[in-house]
């Protein structure tokens, strides 16, 4: 075995290893080289080379998002630590445990003018659980570091910071360990299975006859088939499901803005809520928590074992446990209460479905029309990954089959990262991965596709609208040169030319025909990764959007 001759790299790897962290993504450089060293040439680790630091913390995040462990991002020192922050950001919002290890000079040599260096301790301060700043020689202080920042990276879920200063000679390598590193271990705990007053809430939901239970970003198989049932079959509760839940029953609303959307004033009135309850990561549909921002619950319980954000400024009670745990321990202690809420509600609901499918029957090819052919197309068990903007917005109109479980960057919505998070979801899962984006998501992060990892079966479904659309659909739209300049980035790229640099197959589409065709060899094609573009008319696509919540009434 080989090892990098700097004690502190050497004490990095090894704890790393004690704590079973497995995946390595490593940003060519060359401070960081002790590291690269001791990760590529360890066999307990599968490393990966991105070379564009941006996209290989968005990859990392992919790989952690699937796996549910720790990933770790290896950089050089300077600016290229900073390009991981837009993934720290997200996973921290979007509680993905990441772990970066960034290499940096001796703090003698900061700010002194030395070359690639900037002040790298903290720099993620306001975006991370945990940051270990280590002192240049190995010690068990920085043992305890170490441990405590992958430590907390695994039980509190986000992302953390270990900057480690490297002195030269980097490259030096010795055939045995010259350190025997202090490893810790810490026990899992996590909220606790008991409901804190828990006859004040049995009694409040057997009072309640309008029960709301509203479901974020959500890991797929997290609630027991019992409990849905249970929430299904209570006269007084209504399920909303995001897209992202990967919750489903026949009696959940799946689509929240085909509901609420053309509800009035008398609606809204009717449709408030007594109890809201809320589990899950964060919420895509703008309308819902314009609603219930304006319509306050009397009572909003929060269930998570780590966060509860107080999106709508009424939340009355954070329940520090796991949403099954919760329920649980709740149902069996409660009774259905009679009520029209779910009946009426679903009623309505039932009228808007009938409504939208025939609206898509008869809409010209559009966004609209495109997003309902390609996720109707989606193979039974894949897994779908969605860029922000727009291509999320209208996936939450569209009915996808429960078999597939959805994920989207909603910590930040940003549109950066998009497409290196999904291959690198790719990679860490076994499913089909089936990636649907936006021209400017895809356009801004097409260094994703320098990536030599990439699976032959991953497809990406490009709807290239010519701009940002989503900013036709937002208020004080207006065709002016300096809307199309500054707000909706109109161009006429394509993908055409990068898939032929990175080598991907590559399908275009531009009507109802072409589309049907290209979506038949997309899948028949897997020698390749693969991208298809379907080009939609930039003109129409927020009319026909517009007016299908106008028929809906």
């Amino acid at each position: 075995m080989i090892y990098p001759k700097i004690a502190l790299a050497q004490s990095i790897i090894e704890i790393c290893i004690a704590k079973g962290i497995t995946n390595i993504i490593i940003s060519p450089g060359s401070r960081n080289a002790p590291l690269t060293i001791g990760f590529a040439q360890n066999p307990n680790f599968k490393c990966y080379s991105i070379a564009d630091e941006r996209c290989a913390a968005f990859f990392a995040l992919g790989i952690a998002q699937q796996t549910q462990l720790p990933t770790a991002v290896v950089c050089t020192s300077g600016s290229a630590l900073l390009n991981y922050y837009p993934a720290v950001a997200e996973a921290f919002y979007s509680q993905i445990p990441l772990i970066v290890i960034s290499a940096d000079r001796p703090q003698s040599k900061i700010d002194i003018g030395d070359g690639q260096t900037i002040r790298q301790e903290n720099v993620f301060q306001n975006h991370s659980v945990f940051n270990a700043n280590l002192n240049e020689e190995a010690s068990v202080e920085n043992d305890l570091k170490i441990n405590k920042a992958i430590e907390t990276a695994i039980l509190q879920k986000g992302p953390v910071h270990i900057n480690a200063p490297f002195e030269e000679p980097l490259y030096e390598t010795v055939e045995t360990l010259s350190v025997e590193p202090k490893i810790t271990h810490s026990e899992e705990i996590i909220g606790t299975k008991i409901i804190e007053n828990e006859a004040d809430i049995i009694s409040i939901w057997n009072a309640a006859s309008r029960k709301l239970v509203l479901v974020g970003v959500n890991e797929a198989n997290a609630i027991d088939d019992k409990i849905v049932e249970n929430l299904a079959n209570d006269p007084s509760v209504v399920v909303l499901t995001e897209t992202t839940s990967n919750l489903h029953h026949p009696d959940f609303i799946n689509s929240i803005d085909t509901l609420i959307t053309p509800f009035d004033d008398d609606d809204f009135e009717a449709f408030n809520p007594e109890i809201l309850i809320t589990f899950g990561g964060m919420i895509v549909s703008k309308r819902i928590k314009g609603f219930l921002r304006k319509y306050k619950p009397k009572h909003h319980w929060h269930i998570d074992a780590l966060r509860a954000y107080d999106t709508f400024g009424a939340l009355t009670q954070h329940f520090v446990m796991k949403p099954n745990d919760f329920f649980n321990e709740l149902l069996s202690k409660t009774s259905l209460t009679e009520s029209n809420y779910f009946k009426e509600i679903k009623e309505v609901y039932d009228l808007r479905k009938l409504k939208r499918n025939a609206y898509l029957k008869k809409i010209a090819f559009s966004d609209f029309k495109v997003f309902e052919k390609v996720i109707e197309s989606l193979p039974e068990n894949s897994q779908l990954q969605i860029s922000n903007s727009s291509a999320i917005r209208y996936a939450q109109l569209i009915h996808i089959d429960p078999s597939i479980e959805v994920f989207c960057n909603r910590g930040t919505s940003g549109i950066d990262g998009s497409t290196s998070t999904a291959i690198g979801a790719a990679v860490g899962n076994n499913k089909q991965t089936v990636f649907i984006t936006g021209d400017i998501s895809f356009l801004y992060d097409s260094n994703a596709l320098w990536n030599s990892y990439i699976p032959k079966n991953f497809k990406i479904i490009l709807i290239n609208n010519g701009g940002g659309g989503i900013f036709r659909i937002l208020p004080g739209h207006q065709e002016k040169p300096v809307f199309n300049t500054y707000f909706e980035t109109s161009h006429h790229l394509t993908a055409e030319h990068l898939a032929k640099m990175y080598k991907l197959n590559y399908f275009v589409a531009s009507d109802a025909e072409s589309l049907e065709k290209s979506i038949e060899l997309l899948y028949a094609t897997n020698d390749e990764p693969a991208i298809l573009e379907v080009f939609t008319p930039t003109f129409e696509n927020d009319i026909i959007l517009k007016q299908y919540f106008k028929e809906l009434i």
